[in-house]
């Protein structure tokens, strides 16, 4: 459960201009080990100068990462496979069931699931990677829209199995469902997933 001094300390890092999300790590004892922040349209090496302030008069040790989601991940120039590519996403609004197709090395991976565009279409685009033989050591935490006008972006995050870190994701797109798949693949654009079907 989150303390008061906590929950003030994420309330000003909050309400910084910009702010998508705050993710914090603890220590065993309790402590802020670790401060998250993901900015959106502002410019983030201010937000990180003030949040380190803020850090500073509630947990002096911690350390702050802003993560700018202006800035399009960069894919690692160490990883020689083909990158997987999103192909397909359709959502049906009768039912409220989704699909996500993925494309990867001349395979294909599909991925379904009933729990509307947001959700189901991270969901759906994690079982579409799981089709095509990756193992996904990651737990969906949380799909939203920044805010509820159009056109705005969706955060994906996403925890750790081994360590607990989040990870999280931004993409906008026209459709909810297609910015939940865009922002899921890009929260796992730098993390270097293995395929079953590779060993």
């Amino acid at each position: 459960m989150m303390s008061r001094t906590e929950e003030d300390f994420e309330l000003e890092l909050r309400s910084l201009p910009g702010v998508l999300n705050v993710a914090m790590s603890r220590r065993e004892n309790g402590d802020v080990s670790e401060v998250t922040l993901v900015v959106y349209g502002m410019n983030s090496a201010e937000t990180e100068g003030v949040a380190h302030q803020i850090a500073s008069l509630y947990y002096p040790d911690a350390k702050v990462i802003v993560e700018d989601a202006n800035t399009p991940s960069v894919p690692d120039p160490s990883r020689a496979e083909p990158r997987v590519v999103l192909v397909r996403t359709e959502f049906n609004t009768a039912d409220g069931a989704c699909e996500v197709e993925l494309a990867h090395a001349g395979r294909i991976g599909i991925g379904r699931t009933d729990n509307g565009p947001l959700i189901g279409g991270a969901e759906a685009t994690l079982a579409a990677l799981r089709d095509l033989g990756y193992e996904i050591p990651f737990s969906l935490m949380s799909v939203m829209n920044v805010t509820a006008l159009k056109n705005w972006p969706v955060i994906v995050t996403l925890r750790a199995h081994d360590d607990g870190k989040e990870r999280y994701g931004i993409a906008q797109a026209q459709e909810d469902v297609l910015s939940a798949a865009k922002a899921t693949l890009d929260a796992l654009n730098r993390f270097p997933m293995r395929s079953r079907t590779s060993r």
